[in-house]
């Protein structure tokens, strides 16, 4: 039996090291198409396509939020640079005023030091190949229990798709059964009622008989039971399979849905009217239900 997934679910995990920890949180909702939505911190918007890239090997269908918190325990450490060829500018230029200003040499190394950008503060920045490998492996781990999720869900979905199948196939039992049924009460009532109407007198039996002929042909639903019946092996069968099996279910849904408002169309049986109505009900869940499904 193949896998069948929800469309919805949710899927949280965490990866960290010594210089920081990525949070990825992603919870997912029906929709026609497959839409996600990547809410990441500032600096890393660079990553965002990458996200998305990653995400469709995990997810077909569906409404997808995705959001990225980090906590980087290097903010705040900074390297300090030494501008060497800076430095020889100025110590010249010093000693080019102190000669030509007759000025006696006092220059420092802490003199030098304090000399604009001589010595600058630079923010070590994180080396972008291992950033994206701890990123992607994060954001992966969150798809994985996203998708355990959605296939937990879809599995309680093909059982309750089942169960429902498998009733509206005893409705569809019932109404074969019961359609000759009621050729035979109303040929029974028309000969009763013509026997009244004629005190005593025989009718052409012919006459009677295309008259029970039209009546039979009217109400007859017997093409719209083997489609019925079709149409639901289709779709069990299509459950057993699994895969991303939503649009082809909903397909077969409104087919199924089709045949039924046929049956209620031509029932002019109380009894077929019931089991029809039930029918379409069943099918409206089913179809709710198939929305949910990738």
């Amino acid at each position: 039996m193949g896998v069948l997934k929800s469309m919805t679910g949710f899927g949280r995990f965490e990866m960290a090291n010594e210089e920081r920890k990525f949070t990825v949180e992603m919870k997912a909702v029906n929709h026609r198409y497959c839409e996600i939505s990547v809410k990441l911190p500032k600096k890393l918007n660079f990553y965002e396509a990458g996200i998305r890239g990653l995400l469709k090997r995990y997810i077909s269908r569906g409404k997808v939020d995705v959001f990225v918190t980090c906590e980087d325990y290097t903010a705040g450490k900074a390297c300090v640079q030494y501008n060497a060829g800076l430095a020889a500018e100025y110590l010249c230029h010093l000693r080019q005023m102190g000669e030509a200003f007759g000025i006696k040499d006092d220059i420092t190394v802490s003199t030098l030091a304090k000399l604009p950008e001589v010595f600058t503060l630079k923010e070590e920045s994180a080396d972008e190949d291992e950033l994206w490998h701890m990123l992607s492996e994060t954001v992966a781990g969150a798809a994985k229990q996203l998708v355990a999720a959605r296939m937990a869900e879809g599995e309680q979905l093909r059982k309750d798709l089942v169960q429902k199948l498998q009733g509206m196939l005893a409705l569809v039992e019932f109404i074969e059964v019961r359609s000759p049924q009621i050729v035979a009460d109303y040929q029974k009532k028309l000969t009763e009622k013509v026997g009244e109407l004629l005190g005593g007198a025989k009718m052409e039996e012919s006459v009677l008989a295309t008259e029970i002929t039209v009546f039979a042909d009217r109400i007859c639903v017997d093409e719209e039971t083997v489609r019925l019946r079709a149409h639901i092996g289709s779709m069990q069968a299509e459950l057993s399979e699994g895969g991303n099996i939503g649009r082809k279910l909903d397909f077969i849904a409104q087919e199924m849905n089709r045949e039924a408002n046929t049956i209620l169309s031509k029932s002019g049986d109380l009894e077929v009217t019931d089991r029809a109505i039930t029918l379409k009900t069943e099918i409206e869940k089913v179809r709710e239900q198939i929305q949910n499904i990738e």
